[in-house]
């Protein structure tokens, strides 16, 4: 929830008659959260929304993940995601981002993913399972969805709340390079960013003005009358006689938005800030940081570098985007670390004592912290670095 919007037409009340310039009733649809008792949205159509018949079988969706690391040895991890090889897993040379992507981390409470989309999505897509946060490293296109179109680019989260109807739509000729983190539990903003009236306060790392809400286009035909709903991990289809994008308005605060990396307002200290300072957005068992260029800490003997540490309760993955990564030796944009809770990790060996009378960092990273372990897929096993663990002796 960022707040309520209110576009196209719509009812003078919630759950009364709504006509068209014919005459012609609209009917409601009510997108809600935590049952009855959370946020919500009401979307007007021109038909009933739920005439969706069921389809025999499925030809897409993305492959739920499973663990291939249950007997390996703890350790730090660097799976070098870049190098996934898309030849080899891609359905099909112009393959949307329903069939495009692949699960390389992941728990109870949320599927880390690369997304390598080479075309648009060839159906609608609703994910039934979770709230998704994406990350677009490279490329950039429109999300469509009932609620408009939201243009997205380099360097943006794009946050697909749980349940909502959805058509990726990449732009061609592009690289498209995404990171998917799909939050089982629900995902949003910090609360302790909001004040009483759920307004974002003024000391917090963004402001309402920095998200970007959908633009309403209404009623609109592509063609396309297949629906793929991901739900308990299972792909399921259905078939419409009609163009289900037929809302005529629509009133709420649950929908899509984007939110520009760069945006994110980050905090300096006298010393070093611990990694929540960075936080972007909660989820359950986990907290989603945003490490961008900055200016580093103050004190005249500061060490600006990571402190090593062992946070016992939380694993931590890493997704490295660009600039100079003071703190580690051999990843580059596109890496992933995954740092397990159980042993210490930090710096690499020297990146502490270089870091001395630094004043600024220009790094771009994602961080995501888990109160469960992550575990790894055969995806990211098939790319990782083996020495990397053992490259902090040294």
């Amino acid at each position: 929830m960022l707040d309520r919007l209110v576009v196209g037409e719509v009812a003078t009340k919630h759950h009364i008659t709504l006509h068209g310039p014919d005459g012609a009733l609209r009917y409601e649809e009510c997108l809600t959260r935590k049952g009855f008792d959370g946020p919500y949205s009401i979307l007007y159509h021109e038909r009933r929304p739920h005439l969706a018949q069921v389809g025999a079988g499925h030809r897409h969706g993305w492959p739920m993940p499973v663990s291939a690391d249950a007997v390996r040895p703890l350790a730090r991890r660097h799976y070098q995601a870049q190098n996934v090889n898309r030849a080899k897993w891609l359905p099909s040379s112009n393959a949307g981002p329903v069939d495009a992507r692949f699960p390389l981390i992941f728990n109870e409470d949320v599927v880390i993913a690369t997304v390598v989309p080479m075309g648009p999505d060839p159906v609608y897509v609703t994910n039934a399972d979770s709230d998704e946060i994406l990350f677009i490293h490279e490329g950039g296109g429109v999300l469509r969805t009932m609620f408009g179109d939201l243009r997205f680019n380099a360097l943006d989260y794009v946050c697909v709340p749980r349940g909502v109807l959805h058509r990726f739509i990449p732009d061609a000729d592009t690289r498209q390079t995404w990171l998917s983190m799909q939050c089982l539990g629900g995902a949003g903003l910090i609360d302790k960013w909001r004040n009483d009236v759920g307004q974002l306060r003024m000391d917090a790392p963004y402001s309402h003005r920095d998200f970007r809400r959908p633009e309403f286009v209404g009623p609109m035909d592509e063609g396309i009358r297949e629906l793929v709903v991901l739900r308990e991990g299972r792909w399921h289809t259905f078939r419409y006689a009609d163009s289900p994008l037929d809302v005529v308005g629509w009133d709420g605060t649950v929908y899509p938005w984007v939110f520009p990396i760069l945006n994110f307002q980050p905090r300096a200290g006298l010393v070093h800030l611990p990694p929540d300072w960075h936080g972007t957005f909660a989820a359950r068992g986990a907290l989603i940081c945003s490490f961008v260029p900055r200016v580093v800490d103050f004190h005249p003997d500061a060490i600006p570098c990571p402190y090593p540490h062992s946070s016992v309760d939380c694993d931590e993955f890493l997704y490295y985007v660009q600039g100079n990564f003071t703190s580690r030796r051999g990843v580059g944009s596109g890496s992933i670390s995954v740092h397990p809770y159980g042993i210490p990790h930090g710096p690499h060996p020297g990146s502490y004592e270089r870091s001395l009378g630094t004043t600024r960092t220009d790094e771009l990273a994602v961080m995501v912290d888990t109160f469960r372990p992550m575990h790894a897929t055969p995806y990211a096993i098939g790319v990782e670095d083996p020495g990397y663990h053992d490259s902090f002796l040294t």
